[in-house]
């Protein structure tokens, strides 16, 4: 069974369907015990890292990650799941998990990004398709193409203390680590549920992987 966690930091059911549509059988939980007996979990989440951490904490669910992190069992961060795996967030200036060590940013104001010798001033939240650039060879990646694109819809991102730990690369004004692996656990900034067949094929790809 795949326990998809519930946290309040809604985005569940969408990832819920995508699973199921893969044809594997998930749930979603906030219960603890549940996740410890798990053999995978997705940590999905949108929102704000401090109400989020907030509500963890609260229904035990942050030690239960911790510890299912601990144990080996492979984990699929999304979005605001992503960026609260780190050790800090300057979202509230708060806490996070500690799984990786590195923190979590705020785009850059006014964000700027050149092309062909123009300059343009993006808009935050980042918000759409975008690209990424792979940085290594993956299990979970396995089949994406170069030029698959992705949906985001973040104002802050993940900036890792290891580079070995970034196995992609997105551009928005700034090079920000969009795709983060290390042992049991793959974290992608984007939203692979709402991606078409590139996120169906990434979500495929962690429902059968076997770190």
């Amino acid at each position: 069974m795949i326990s998809i966690v519930d946290y309040k930091a809604g985005n569940l059911t969408s990832v819920l369907r995508a699973v199921q549509h893969l044809g594997y059988q998930a749930e979603i939980t906030s219960d603890p015990n549940i996740l410890a007996s798990s053999e995978r979990i997705i940590f999905p989440g949108v929102g704000h890292a401090g109400k989020a951490m907030e509500d963890l904490n609260a229904l035990g669910l942050g030690d239960a990650l911790k510890d299912a992190f601990k144990r080996g069992t492979p984990i699929l961060g999304i979005c605001l799941g992503t960026q609260i795996i780190f050790e800090r967030s300057e979202e509230a200036d708060v806490e996070c998990l500690g799984l990786l060590p590195g923190e979590v940013k705020r785009f850059p104001s006014p964000l700027i990004q050149t092309k062909a010798q123009e300059k343009e001033e993006l808009k935050i939240p980042h918000m759409g398709w975008n690209d990424v650039a792979w940085l290594v060879s993956h299990p979970v990646l396995d089949g994406l193409s170069a030029d698959a694109s992705f949906y985001f819809v973040h104002s802050f991102y993940p900036e890792p203390k290891s580079a070995k730990d970034i196995a992609g690369l997105t551009l928005y004004g700034i090079s920000f680590a969009s795709v983060v692996a290390h042992d049991n656990l793959v974290a992608v900034q984007f939203h692979p549920e709402k991606s078409g067949s590139p996120g169906l094929a990434l979500i495929d790809n962690f429902c059968r992987w076997r770190p």
